[in-house]
């Protein structure tokens, strides 16, 4: 049966490095008899310009019907000015509240080919595979109430809630648990319980659950500690899970350690796993146009797509095997010009991969 896969290349380097994974994708269909479909639609700066509004009715109704979804990245300078409500911004926000896409699974792997671009030692990055899975749909990015005020002294005031739900906590942690299942058997929940009342609610929910699956282990770190351990020991992690805006600063820490925020891709999913695929990197607006963004975050967040929601793990293990062959060659584009010996285009990191898919 054809699987629907609607694009939303965005604003920034996302038309470019969407373009790349549409090639890859192609040339499955092509060669290879991948079964799908593509469409495109609207979202973030550019769905502002075209539609007055940064996720238009039109995407929504695309999105609701397509099996899976491939986004490239949005926002931009020019936008910044415009009301909260009408921000590229507020439109990933919103395609993932009203899809309920609420688990983000973020993996942090070094290719040992990269593991020399990395900040930290290679010592301590080389093999590195982290799991990082962010709750997305609750939390302070989506408390209420928030908003602006002025005192009575004319002050101005600013205010966001962080709040989640026992059943809210409950699901992002049986993904959690089931992921470490078929891992390393470890979760790190991460939380701040020392100070907030919402992490004791999360800490307490974590043990909970956690008695349902006796072959994973569970442990508990402050995000302050987190962030310090992922840069002196990263690899003492399998599985991690934390909130929204936790989960949010953890995920860039850990993909920097892998050498370049180009290489991570993400997903999001609902309770069904249908999902949202995306590059962990943003849309870089300093680079756009200039053909040189990585694509292979993209390219990556494709393969993820085939093999957690569409169900064609053959097609997955292609592009996974196709990159690695291309970086063990030295290929690489500027933001891995460090330990490549080609440094290539965008383009021709997308015509790399397709020749090497076998």
């Amino acid at each position: 049966m054809t699987k629907n896969v609607l694009l939303l290349p965005g604003d920034g380097i996302g038309p470019e490095v969407i373009a790349e994974a549409v090639k890859v994708l192609d040339h499955l269909r092509e060669s290879y008899g991948l079964d799908i479909d593509t469409q495109y639609a609207d979202i973030g700066g550019i769905a502002y310009e075209n539609h007055g509004m940064p996720y238009p009715p039109e995407t929504h109704k695309k999105a609701v019907a397509a099996d899976a979804i491939l986004l490239g990245a949005v926002g931009g300078p020019q936008w910044e000015a415009l009301d909260y409500d009408l921000r590229p911004e507020r439109g990933l926000l919103s395609i993932r509240a009203e899809l309920d896409l609420y688990a983000n699974l973020r993996p942090a792997v070094t290719f040992e080919e990269l593991a020399g671009a990395s900040s930290l030692k290679h010592e301590l990055v080389a093999g590195l595979d982290i799991m990082i899975v962010r709750e997305l749909t609750g939390g302070i990015y989506f408390g209420e109430p928030r908003g602006h005020q002025t005192l009575d002294d004319g002050e101005r005031q600013s205010y966001n809630t962080m709040v989640y739900s026992e059943s809210e906590i409950e699901r992002i942690m049986h993904n959690a648990f089931q992921i470490a299942e078929k891992r390393n058997k470890r979760v790190c929940s991460v939380d701040k319980a020392n100070v907030l009342q919402v992490s004791e609610l999360w800490r307490e929910v974590a043990i909970r659950v956690s008695a349902e699956y006796p072959s994973v282990s569970l442990s508990h770190m402050y995000v302050d500690n987190a962030v310090m351990q992922l840069i002196r020991e990263p690899k003492q992690f399998d599985v991690i899970v934390t909130g929204n805006l936790f989960g949010d600063i953890l995920s860039d820490a850990a993909a920097m350690l892998t050498g370049s925020i180009g290489m991570l891709p993400s997903a999001s999913l609902d309770a069904n796993g249908k999902g949202m695929y995306e590059p962990v990197h943003g849309s870089a607006p300093d680079i756009a146009g200039k053909n040189i963004a990585n694509p292979i975050a993209t390219i990556l967040s494709a393969a993820m797509m085939l093999r957690y929601t569409l169900g064609f793990s053959e097609y997955a293990d292609k592009i996974e095997n196709a990159v690695k062959k291309v970086l063990a060659e030295g290929i690489g584009t500027g933001d891995l010009k460090a330990i490549v010996k080609t440094q290539v285009t965008t383009q021709e990191m997308g015509d790399s991969i397709v020749k090497t898919i076998v």
